[in-house]
């Protein structure tokens, strides 16, 4: 009877001493031992069928090691080895009681001693008691062998059953394990039939992930395994242990798998078969070899160069002898397809060269053609003309339907190659350059077209036209804004000269004005000659492309015109050149708007921009705005889970890891916010890829506020002002001012605390200054901010207590200009700073009359941690000391005379503000601004009635206190910074981590993070 197909499902590779073997997986062992019959039952005979390196002898040692079968002595029939006896039995049983022999008349031979557990098959029969016959390999058994195998299995007993496996491909009559004719089954034998199937892609993956390291067991190496081994579990597995042998250590990718070579196994396999065909039929088997992959019988027969009627024969001979197999309907290969590889290493040379002549003409003939294919034959036939015909034409198709990398990396391969005609390459370049600039690869293509821009021998069009492509490239890609500067100068003089339209793409990029080093003056000046030359030119997508660097530059330092200009921008075009440049242009005016603090049109403008993208081919335009989305998404507070999609972009893009300088940003403003401080600095740096002076202005500006704001933290005050000089230089020297707003109220900050008040002051006249009259409402924002941290530590130097009213009005007009945009973040920030100076102008008691809650234990640790150097900690700090003494501050700017403290309803509103900015920033995420919040809090609220005197206990809790600590000190954060955050000394901050160490019984800093169940 038939039984059930693909009943083993999947198997896996086990790590032994001796290195990986296969096993199968539970399903198919239990399909086995359901079937196997009970001590009495009628007996079964199981066929168990597989292709060569599927685990068929595996499956039977582990039947025959499985414990919890039942009772039946295990015996191993091991076909073809010489006709000799099976071995001795695995576990060898006495049975209870001797049964009779089966043929009264043939009384059963008493064993000899020294042979007691061998069996020759022809008595096999008569062996008394159930038995389990593990029958391997059995296409290997001769004539007499299957005589003796078929005697046994007829003779099987009760409780009796036999496991046969063996090769389909490799039988003598095919279908017939056991040959012909049809052998005489016992009435009562079950017969069954299981075929195991070679590993699906996750069985392949699993396998790689026992035998490689985590980094180097890649998506693309796991892909590129399973089809190179076509899921074969024995091929998979001997080429993980090469892959694993390999020098340079392997890094997962499929040119390495590739590079890995052929089993000796498999290449064994398959040249055994080819070689014992004929010499007269191997070319077809050849010819599948250079095909390398299925092809039907008519494309084999015509690339070996055999007749229809010589062809014929040879493929039928190449399929029973199992050197060919029909992989699909009329489709012929290799079974494995890296067993083409080890027949190709041995087909004679000019024998070779022939087959892949007719394969590239094969291949020609196929619909839609596959380009890239056919230049491989050419080149591989020595045809060097039609092979460069063949990649122009496939980098061409790869570009026309939006394949850059593939384009880019077969360009690069070709003109790499020495001795290539000057003509070739200067058709190939810029074919190569277009579509790095377009794609989202080209550090290789750089150097590659660095070389080829001093080859003398080019025309000076086309040596432009690359310089062009090599200077955006530079500036875009690269983020080597100097020399590509300088190379996109050079370029745009050398197209000027031949008088190429390409001139005005060149005038148009330097435009640009988000690269450091150019000031604000110098590309307007570049604007003038581009539009110029844009109307010279006639040229419908160089004027698009010189519009949308128009609305690029005019956006950047907020010109009231941008939005007319943008609306000729999206002006629609059927030309996918214009349209290219369009999208570029809505993208690039999106990014603006998101520093420009226009939140509710950048939506818009990425869908327009993205749609446009894609529909023209641009992935690094169409990244881009992915890029900006992360920007909008932190300043809107969509910051759940914002890190991952940081996280993933930064992978993504791991080609050209510049293209991700605003998922690093991004990533390292969350954890300052979390208070994760040793991973911001390493994102905030873009981990070590490029420096933060190199980034684009507004970006660096941002990332350099977030550093200076973690050294105020930190106390590193002067290091603070020494890094805000420098970087705000930078926006200084470019003049786009609006790109100061995430960096001035940081650097403000800096230098005043650090005493350089006269520059801090400079610094915000002229911030307010460069804006003029533009439309930046972020930028206003952050002025008006800037202005009030300037108000604030001034009145703190100074003990002026109407400073701090007038720094918390300020401070409250930030945040509601915040609000309006929305910022939700830096609204919070700017609410809390409002708070903060109410509450330290207050030098009056609480309502009730008592101190505030650990207001005195509160003051002296923000002496002990010298808490004051930061305006929160100076703050905190003045509004103590008037509750310590009851007194009323003089104002030294009225010459002593008192400045009445705010009333008892300001004070409210300050404290209700402070609570509700500290859930503000826990809803957001923000652990350490929440933290330094509820500190401020505590040292001005009022102890609560009816509580008992002393201290709350809390058992094994932790206490709120401790639990604050507790998240900050597994964040990463120093005893030193938790206490200047919370306001404590150090030495309070180590009693309350040691208390929470005891009460969840970690036993270290990185243990507690586990016990707080993954705190920040």
């Amino acid at each position: 009877m038939s039984g059930r197909q693909d009943a083993f499902g999947p198997a896996r590779a086990e790590e032994s001493e001796s290195g990986y073997v296969i096993t199968t997986c539970g399903s198919a062992l239990r399909s086995l031992v359901g079937a196997l019959p009970a001590r009495h039952a009628e007996p079964v005979l199981m066929y168990v069928e597989g292709a060569a390196g599927t685990g068929k002898s595996h499956l039977l040692q582990e039947l025959a090691d499985l414990p919890g079968t039942p009772d039946p002595a295990r015996r191993w029939w091991r076909c073809g080895t010489d006709g000799g006896p099976p071995d001795e039995p695995s576990a060898p049983q006495k049975p209870e009681k001797p049964e009779e022999p089966e043929n009264p008349e043939e009384p059963e031979k008493p064993e000899e001693p020294e042979k007691a557990n061998e069996h020759r098959p022809e008595e096999t029969g008569h062996r008394p008691g159930p038995t389990l016959w593990l029958v391997d390999d059995v296409h290997r058994a001769g004539e007499d062998e299957l005589r003796r195998l078929r005697r046994m299995l007829e003779g099987l007993g009760p409780g009796s059953a036999a496991v046969v496996t063996y090769r389909p491909e490799e039988l003598a009559v095919p279908g017939l394990p056991l040959g012909g004719p049809p052998i005489a089954y016992p009435a009562g034998l079950t017969v069954l039939r299981n075929r195991l199937a070679p590993w699906d892609e996750e069985c392949v993956r699993r396998a790689a992930a026992g035998a490689l390291d985590e980094s180097s067991c890649t998506a693309e190496a796991v892909t590129r395994l399973y089809e190179r081994t076509a899921g074969v579990p024995r091929v998979v597995v001997d080429l993980l242990a090469m892959v694993r042998e390999q020098w340079p250590a392997f890094t997962g990718t499929a040119a390495e798998v590739d590079a890995a070579g052929v089993p000796p196994r498999l290449a064994e396999l398959v040249l055994s078969r080819t070689h014992a065909l004929a010499p007269e039929d191997r070319p077809v088997v050849w010819a599948a070899a250079v095909l390398d992959g299925p092809a039907g019988r008519d494309e084999l027969i015509a690339v070996s160069g055999l007749g229809a009627a010589a062809g014929d024969r040879a493929l039928l001979r190449a399929l029973q002898s199992a050197a060919l197999t029909e992989l699909d309907e009329g489709r012929y290969g290799f079974a494995v397809p890296l067993a083409a590889s080890a027949v190709r290493a041995t087909v004679p040379g000019p024998v070779r060269q022939d087959l892949h002549r007719r394969t590239a003409n094969a291949l020609g003939r196929r619909q839609p053609v596959d380009w890239a294919a056919v230049a491989d034959h050419h080149r591989a036939a020595g045809d060097g003309h039609r092979w460069l015909r063949a990649v122009e034409r496939a980098a061409e198709a790869a570009e026309a339907s939006g394949r850059h990398e593939q384009a880019i990396t077969l360009l690069e391969r070709t003109l790499a190659r020495p001795g290539l005609p000057p003509q070739a390459r200067a058709r190939l370049a810029p074919l190569l350059a277009r579509n790095a600039v377009t794609g989202l690869r080209s550090d290789q293509t750089v150097e590659v077209l660095a070389q080829i821009v001093q080859d003398a021998a080019l025309p000076q069009a086309v040596r432009g036209e690359l310089r062009l492509d090599l200077g955006l490239m530079l500036c875009n890609q690269m983020g080597r804004f100097a020399e590509g500067w300088r190379v996109l100068e050079i370029a745009a003089a050398e197209l000027h000269e031949v008088r190429s339209p390409l001139a005005v793409r060149a005038m148009a990029a330097l435009v640009s004005p988000n690269w450091p080093g150019v000031s604000l003056d110098v590309h307007r000046g570049w604007l003038i000659r581009a539009e110029a030359a844009a109307e010279e030119s006639g040229d419908d997508a160089m004027r698009t492309a010189v519009l949308a660097n128009h609305v690029g530059l005019a956006m950047s330092w907020a010109d009231p015109e941008v939005w007319d200009l943008l609306e000729r921008l999206r002006v629609k075009s059927a030309d996918p050149a214009c349209a290219r440049q369009a999208a570029r242009g809505l993208c690039n005016a999106a990014d603006s708007a998101v520093w420009l603090g226009f939140h509710g049109r950048v939506g818009d403008l990425l869908a327009e921009g993205r749609e446009l993208s894609v529909r023209t081919g641009a992935p690094y335009t169409e990244h881009s705005a992915m890029a900006t989305r992360l920007l909008q998404e932190w300043w809107t507070g969509r910051w759940l889970g914002l890190d991952k999609r940081c996280e993933d972009f930064v992978a993504a893009t791991a080609d050209m890891p510049f293209i991700a300088s605003d998922a690093y940003v991004v990533r390292g403003l969350l954890a300052v916010a979390q208070g994760d401080w040793g991973e911001a600095r390493s994102w905030l740096s873009q981990q070590g890829t490029f420096a933060t002076e190199k980034l684009p202005v507004p970006l660096g500006a941002a990332a350099a506020g977030a550093v200076i704001r973690l050294m105020l933290a930190r106390q590193d005050v002067d290091d603070a002002a020494e890094r805000a000089r420098a970087a705000w230089k930078v926006v200084a020297d470019k003049g786009v001012w609006p790109w100061a707003a995430e960096l001035a109220p940081w650097a403000v900050e800096a230098l005043a605390r650090a005493g350089d008040g006269a520059t801090a002051r400079t610094m915000v006249r002229n911030f307010s200054q460069g804006l003029g009259p533009g439309d930046a409402p972020a930028a206003r924002a952050a002025l008006v901010w800037s202005r009030a941290v300037l108000t604030e530590t001034e009145a703190l130097a100074q003990e002026r207590r109407d400073g701090l009213l007038e720094a918390a009005r300020l401070y409250e007009e930030a945040a509601a200009a915040y609000g309006e945009l929305p910022r939700p973040y830096s609204q919070a920030l700017t609410t809390e700073g409002a708070a903060r100076c109410v509450l330290a102008a207050d030098t009056g008691d609480t309502a009730d009359g008592a101190d505030t809650a650990g207001g005195v234990e509160a003051a002296a640790a923000a002496d002990a941690a010298d808490a004051t150097a930061s305006p929160a900690g100076k703050t905190a700090k003045a509004g103590k000391a008037g509750k310590a003494t009851g007194s009323v501050s003089p104002d030294r700017k009225t010459g002593g005379e008192a400045v009445p403290a705010p009333d008892e309803a300001a004070t409210t509103a300050a404290l209700a503000e402070l609570e509700s900015c500290a859930r503000r920033f826990t809803d957001l995420g923000a652990v350490w601004d929440a933290a330094r919040a509820r500190a401020l809090l505590r040292t001005r609220q009022p102890a609560r009635k009816g509580r008992p005197p002393g201290r709350p206990s809390h058992a094994d809790q932790l206490s709120p206190r401790e639990e604050e600590v507790a998240q900050l000190a597994v964040a990463g954060l120093t005893n030193r910074e938790i206490a200047a955050t919370l306001h404590l000394s150090p030495r309070t901050v180590e009693q309350h981590i040691a208390g929470a160490m005891r009460k969840t019984g970690a036993l270290s800093r990185r243990d507690l993070a586990h016990r707080l169940g993954g705190a920040p």
